[in-house]
Parts: structure tokens; C-alpha cells; sequence
């Protein structure tokens, strides 16, 4: 007995973690400083190469110290992610307080283990459509899904925070973050190769749909074996909320109304249609997705309306909803125990503002891309040293464009010169991203999920960052072992990567 308690002594809760790893960071940032510790950034300004040192910023200084004082605030404020989830909050708790997601979900209850993963699995790999955003909608989503499925809503978060992370550089199409590295991509063969060359966003479809496939079920088995055994079904008391098959057909009517409509704003060339496009972009894709596109901008507040609405029709007919004021509580019932979420979002905020300043990330990242050219491999081990260069930058740049422009002009005319075209080399950028994001604290979804299982934890074991590594780790090595196989049977194999794209020039 006095073992366990000193197990349970010496365990680090999520917050006290992040804290630590923040004032790691702090002192190599003066160790690195006074060490002179600098890297060589490569960029392309003005369709030219052009280098610029990077040095490591000391945050023990009067700057750093000023730095952190007046910024802590700004850093909080700045994260986009905290809104968004407020939002996805407001979604689901109509959603579940009305009683549609019970009348949506329970059915599933007839289908089997394994299908249920493969399911969520595989919603998460292509869920990458909408870039974060699926971390955001489908987590919570899918842990009340679990709980009216009878199933443990820790295995429901962490599958789909799986799916999400390692199936991030697939799915079965492609998405802006395709766009936004293809044209990094673009820049960097051009620059320094070849002045011809164009990137096509179908170039990679083909294993992309592969993949797709063969992830989620590898990933449905792993789960299932190492994952599924160690979360029992837990013991939750049935709520009084009512089934309505007519509720649920009006909801129904009433969701496919409102998606038709969003469709349509999102359509250009029709009758009052292409309302939420930025039309000054030139690809269709730049215009529902760039940075000033109404679609991108608004994608979390069309789902909130959506849920309001279709869970307001369904708690109406049901009679879940007796009034306007019990569907105003309704929407604020998700936001029991969010509080422990906002605090590590708090923490987690403060450590990546420092990271950012000190330049440690960059500094690292371009250290490892120049080991990476220094080591004049060619083939499969250049594969897949790559691969294990961007996991490792991953755990200080989780930021796929950000480390992408680090390593692009680099990486892609040393692959072209050793006879590996830019596409494939985008998608193996793309598939270590998502790898190393499965792996870091610093990625903000991560803490986000770690959130979660604290949140829906029912067991007697505390839920902590380490804690959390030590589950999923086995599954995440095993997937990526798998991502370097595919990846090298097809290189092998010399099959096209998509429309007009092949692994080799």
C-alpha cells in the first residue's frame, strides 16, 4: 500500500508538467544564448535563396523578462484555438441537452467493437478536409457519441485524436494546408532546380486514398489490442432524455436545408451563391480556405447555428425543451468542468510565447535540416532520415507551414537532386508532421485531448501528460513504422502518387 501511495505522490499533473517543461525551455534558451548556439535560415525572398543567421534569445535578460511580464496576456488572447472551442462548447451542448445526439448515437450501439474504431478512425483521417478544425468539433463530438454507445469516452478521444494526428497528411482529398505547402513546395523547385515545375493538388491523391484505407485499419487493430483493454465500459446512469423518431425526421429535414445552404454560399457562379468565398483568390480552394475567406472565418459559427437550430427543432418536437429559457441553460450545460481546460490552455499559451521568442525551435530545426543535407544520402535512407528529422522538429514546431518553410528550400531541391520529386517529398514533409504532432505537448490539440480524458475520466488514475505518452506511445510507433513502410513500398514500387505525380523524376 505505501507503494502505491508514492506512485502517487511523484506523479506530475498536466499543469505542474507544462510548467516545468516552460522553465526547461527558459534555461536552454540561457544555456544555448551563452553557448552561441545558431543556425543558418534559408529562405526564398523575391524568387531568390537567401541565408540569415538565427541566433537563440536569452530570456533571463531585461528584454526577456519584459517580454514575458507584457505579453502573457496577448499570448492567452492570441489563441485562436480557445475561441473556436468555446464555440464547438455552445454546439454541443444543444446538441446533447436536447436530446438529439442520444437519439443520433444510440442506435450505433448494435454495431461491434471494432467497427465502432474503424468508424471513428477513419472520420478522423478524413476529417483532415477541414484542417483543425476537426480537432475541435469532432473530440468533444465524439466523446459524447462514445458515452451514449455505452463505451469509455477516454478510448473515444484518444481514437479519434489518433486518427486526426497520424492520418493529418491524408485522407480522400486534399485541403488548404495542401495548398499552402504546395505552393511552398512550388517556390522551392523552382527557385533552385527546376523553373518548369508545378504542383498539381492531385499529384498525391492516389496514395493518399491508399493510405487512407490502410491506416484505418491497422489503426483500428492497434487500438483495439493495445488501446481498448486497459479503459473498461463504464458504469453511467441513462438520462431521462426522450427519443423522437418524428423529432429526429424534422431535425434531419431541418439539417439538410441548412447544409444545402451553406453548400450553396460556398458555390461560385450561381444566383446569389459564393457569398462566403474570397473571390480575389485565383484557385477554388485559396477561396473557401485563405485567410481572408468568409467560409474559413465563419466554418465554426455555421456549425454552431446548425446545432442550435437542429437541436432546437428536435428538443421542441421531443418535448426534451419545454421553453425558451431551458434551451438558453441548454446551451451552456457542455461547460461543466472547462475550467481545468482553460488553465492548461492558460500555461500551455505562456510556454509557447517563450519558445517563440528564444528562437529555439528555428534554431534546432535548421541545425537538424543541415545535419540532414550533411549526411549525402540518397533512397530509403533519406526517406527516412527525413522522417525522423521532422518528428523531432515537430516537438518544438508543431506548426506544419512554419516548419515547411523552414525546411522546404532545402529539402525539396536536395531530394530533386537525388532523383525524388518535390510531390513525394511534400507528402512525406506531410506524414512526419503529423507523426511528430502525436507526440509533443507543445501542440495545442494535444493539451486540448489531455483535457478531455481528465474531463470524462471515471477511473482512479489521474490523468497527466506522461501519463498520456506512455497509452498512446506504442500505437503512435507502430503507426508510424507503418507510414514509413507504405512510403517505401512505394517508392519501391515506383507506382504514381496521383494525377500526373510520381514518387521519382
Amino acid at each position: 500500500m505505501k507503494k502505491k501511495k508514492d506512485k502517487k505522490k511523484i506523479m506530475l499533473g498536466p499543469v505542474i508538467t507544462i510548467i516545468i517543461l516552460t522553465i526547461i525551455l527558459m534555461f536552454l534558451s540561457t544555456i544555448f544564448s551563452m553557448l552561441e548556439v545558431q543556425g543558418q535560415k534559408t529562405a526564398i525572398v523575391n524568387g531568390t535563396l537567401e541565408s540569415s543567421l538565427v541566433t537563440v534569445q536569452n530570456i533571463f535578460t531585461i528584454n526577456g523578462l519584459k517580454y514575458i511580464f507584457s505579453n502573457v496576456v496577448m499570448n492567452f488572447r492570441s489563441f485562436e484555438s480557445l475561441v473556436l472551442i468555446i464555440m464547438s462548447f455552445i454546439a454541443i451542448s444543444i446538441g446533447e441537452s436536447s436530446g438529439l445526439f442520444k437519439a443520433i448515437f444510440t442506435p450505433f450501439r448494435k454495431l461491434n467493437s471494432k467497427a465502432t474504431t474503424f468508424l471513428v478512425f477513419f472520420l478522423g483521417v478524413i476529417s483532415s478536409l477541414i484542417g483543425e478544425y476537426s480537432y475541435i468539433m469532432l473530440i468533444p463530438l465524439v466523446s459524447v457519441m462514445y458515452r451514449y454507445l455505452g463505451k469509455s469516452q477516454m478510448l473515444g478521444v484518444l481514437t479519434i485524436f489518433l486518427g486526426i494526428t497520424l492520418g493529418y497528411g491524408t485522407g480522400l482529398w486534399y485541403n488548404f494546408d495542401t495548398f499552402q505547402l504546395g505552393n511552398l513546395t512550388e517556390a522551392a523547385a523552382i527557385v533552385d532546380v527546376d523553373k518548369t515545375y508545378q504542383f498539381s493538388l492531385l499529384s498525391n491523391i492516389y496514395i493518399m486514398v491508399v493510405s487512407t484505407f490502410v491506416l484505418s485499419f491497422v489503426g483500428t487493430l492497434l487500438i483495439h489490442k493495445f488501446l481498448e483493454p486497459k479503459f473498461k465500459k463504464p458504469m453511467i446512469d441513462d438520462d431521462d432524455l426522450v427519443i423522437s423518431k418524428r423529432a429526429l425526421f424534422l431535425s434531419n429535414i431541418t439539417f439538410i436545408i441548412l447544409l444545402g445552404l451553406s453548400i450553396y454560399m460556398i458555390i461560385p457562379g450561381l444566383p446569389g451563391s459564393g457569398i462566403l468565398l474570397d473571390m480575389n483568390q485565383e484557385t477554388y480552394i485559396a477561396q473557401v480556405f485563405s485567410e481572408t475567406a468568409p467560409f474559413r472565418d465563419g466554418l465554426m459559427f455555421i456549425f454552431v447555428i446548425i446545432s442550435m437550430i437542429c437541436g432546437g427543432v428536435y428538443g421542441y418536437f421531443s418535448g426534451n425543451v419545454k421553453n425558451t429559457h431551458e434551451y438558453s441553460v441548454d446551451l451552456s450545460k457542455g461547460f461543466n468542468n472547462i475550467g481545468y481546460l482553460l488553465v492548461l490552455l492558460f500555461f500551455t499559451s505562456l510556454m509557447t510565447g517563450i519558445l517563440e521568442w528564444t528562437n529555439l525551435g528555428e534554431v534546432v530545426a535548421t541545425n537538424v535540416i543541415e545535419f540532414i543535407t550533411s549526411l549525402e544520402f540518397t533512397g530509403l535512407p533519406l526517406i527516412i532520415c527525413f522522417v525522423v528529422a521532422i518528428v523531432l522538429i515537430s516537438v518544438l514546431i508543431p506548426s506544419s507551414v512554419t516548419k515547411w518553410m523552414l525546411a522546404s528550400p532545402v529539402i525539396i531541391p536536395l531530394f530533386m537532386r537525388a532523383n525524388i520529386t518535390p510531390d513525394f517529398s511534400q507528402f512525406i514533409f506531410s506524414v512526419a508532421d503529423g507523426i511528430g504532432k502525436s507526440m509533443t505537448p507543445l501542440f495545442i490539440y494535444f493539451i486540448v485531448m489531455v483535457a478531455f480524458l481528465q474531463k470524462d475520466n471515471y477511473t482512479s488514475n489521474e490523468v497527466t501528460i506522461f501519463g498520456t505518452y506512455k497509452i498512446i506511445f506504442p500505437v503512435a510507433l507502430m503507426m508510424a513504422g507503418l507510414w514509413i513502410l507504405i512510403l517505401s513500398c512505394w517508392f519501391l514500387a515506383g507506382l504514381p502518387l496521383g494525377i500526373g505525380g510520381m514518387a521519382t523524376l
